[in-house]
């Protein structure tokens, strides 16, 4: 890069930041800051971390301040706060306030704290194994030395609008490279977790981590599932709680980039290893020439955030619960793989591969807790909500859809309790990675199914929204004289396969009328019985 580039590159990140700096001064809800600085003409305050990194690559959004304050007592900085707003001390020596401002509903809590260092106590990996000391005196070169990687040392003075940054983050974000401060093997005895944070920013970013930073991962990356003793009981040194966060964010921003990341650095073996058994597992060549299970995989996964997806769903990301569905939806074919040679059958086979995924799939989700993020979070993952997906990602392939009952679609994409539109994601990159000797990908089934679930929707005003049915079982009991027995459900049944049929009229039609119908649809129904 000449230098009139990197001039250029310069510029364009303090403009960023400039414009990132007056927005903050316009925020009412970080008018604290101001009014510090005025309190204690010779405190400073910084902003730091991902929120600067963030802003220099021109994020939009940004809910997680973290600020430092230098040359404000602790004692004084948490009186000053606490006449401001709501105060939580996290950790008595560690000088961390999480702090809500009056009159304000903030996502996440302000994090402000005083400079500090950490110092390991030897016994490495967890969050819990140093000491951590602060001093208000302290300088921020200081402070930032003690962080994970050079993109996140950067720290924007809010008294000058002055840029420290004493590691070149800035440099390493201009060339996405991810690059641990100091010695990698250092910093990741100090948090095991900060091995898959890199992995998750290389995803998240399309960052290259530097070579030393990623040797020391495919070194370390062993140590994640560590156990220690304390307290007379066993702990793991990363809560798969942790382990789920950075996992799931690192998949839902680019889930080929992180399969990648994840094998190339021996985290995919410590974590995931049943993915392993995709490798090499044969398909039959005639509906699948794209290559083993573990090839198709990938081209589903980069199918979740093709243009033709797009199209066909919308921009909004797929959720989590998609991606992780996609990643381990043929999960159970190496389990159930039959061939000529070896079973004698007429070709390749998978003969309930989809049941079998499913379980395994659950067994992996239940196992690193991928349902331990808030929810509501778009990267929380239900693992009931995966097992039923993949459980049903061969329906289109099952059957006629044109002849399939109203009530097994309304079953599956009308059913609160089934995710159906996660289903139709599946299947559709499923079937776009698909691809046959001869021809292209056979999208006909998804697209039919597509139209019948619009066709069911427009009996209804309200959106994925099937009406309620027309007659109850007492009714059909009081009518008909039945006692309560499987006959009453099998009317049920009928009348239902009949109501979304439309043969008893549009929900606008008198429900009198409708029932009258019903009636007559369940007397003929009985005489030809």
């Amino acid at each position: 890069m000449t230098e009139n580039m990197k001039k250029n590159r310069t510029a364009i990140y303090e403009t960023r930041l400039g414009e990132f700096r007056e927005k903050m001064e316009q925020d009412p809800s970080l008018g604290f800051a101001k009014e510090l600085l005025s309190a204690f003409p010779q405190s400073e305050i910084y902003l730091v971390g991902g929120a600067v990194r963030d802003a220099a690559l021109g994020e939009k959004k940004q809910k997680d301040y973290d600020f430092v304050v230098r040359n404000v007592l602790p004692e004084t900085l948490e009186k000053f706060l606490k006449e401001r707003g709501e105060v939580v001390l996290v950790g008595r020596n560690f000088g961390v306030y999480k702090f809500v401002p009056k009159d304000f509903k903030l996502e996440e809590a302000f994090d402000i704290a005083l400079p500090r260092t950490e110092h390991s106590l030897g016994a490495g990996g967890g969050y819990r194994d140093f000491k951590v000391q602060s001093d208000p005196k302290m300088t921020m070169e200081e402070d930032l030395g003690r962080r994970d990687f050079t993109v996140n040392t950067m720290a924007l003075d809010l008294k000058d609008g002055k840029l420290v940054d004493p590691f070149h983050g800035l440099e390493d974000l201009d060339a996405k490279v991810l690059r641990a401060v100091g010695e990698p093997q250092e910093r990741f005895k100090e948090d095991y977790s900060r091995m898959l944070r890199a992995l998750r920013f290389a995803a998240q970013f399309g960052f290259t981590i530097e070579g030393k930073t990623f040797l020391a991962i495919q070194d370390m990356i062993k140590n994640i599932n560590d156990e220690r003793q304390r307290g007379g009981k066993k702990e793991r040194v990363v809560p798969y709680e942790t382990i789920a966060k950075e996992l799931l964010k690192a998949f839902w921003r680019d889930p080929v980039r992180a399969l990648e990341l994840y094998e190339s650095s021996g985290a995919l073996y410590e974590l995931m290893p049943e993915l392993f058994s995709l490798r090499g597992c044969e398909q039959p060549p005639n509906f699948h020439s794209e290559g083993d299970v573990w090839t198709h995989t990938k081209m589903a996964l980069a199918n979740l955030y093709s243009e033709r997806f797009k199209k066909q769903f919308g921009e909004e990301r797929p959720s989590a619960e998609v991606v992780m569905a996609v990643l381990f939806h043929d999960l159970g074919k190496p389990l159930t793989l039959k061939t000529p040679e070896r079973d004698g059958t007429d070709r390749i086979r998978f003969d309930g591969h989809d049941v079998a995924g499913a379980e395994a799939a659950g067994k992996i989700c239940r196992r690193l807790k991928l349902d331990s993020l808030p929810e509501g979070s778009p990267i929380r993952v239900d693992p009931k909500r995966v097992e039923q997906m993949i459980g049903k990602h061969m329906l289109l392939l099952q059957g006629e859809i044109e002849g399939m009952k109203p009530s097994t679609i309304e079953k599956y994409f009308f059913n609160p309790n089934f995710p159906g539109d996660g289903l139709l994601q599946l299947t559709f990159a499923d079937a776009l990675a698909t691809i046959p000797k001869v021809g292209e990908p056979d999208l006909e089934n998804f697209y039919t199914m597509v139209k019948r679930i619009e066709g069911l929707k427009s009996l209804v005003k309200e959106k994925n929204r099937l009406p309620k049915p027309i007659l109850s079982g007492d009714e059909i009991m009081k009518r008909f004289k039945l006692k309560p027995d499987p006959k009453v459900g099998e009317l049920i049944k009928v009348l239902r396969e009949a109501q979304l049929s439309g043969e008893v009229g549009a929900e606008d039609d008198p429900i009198k009328e409708r029932k009258k119908k019903g009636f007559k649809i369940l007397e003929k129904y009985l005489e030809s019985k």
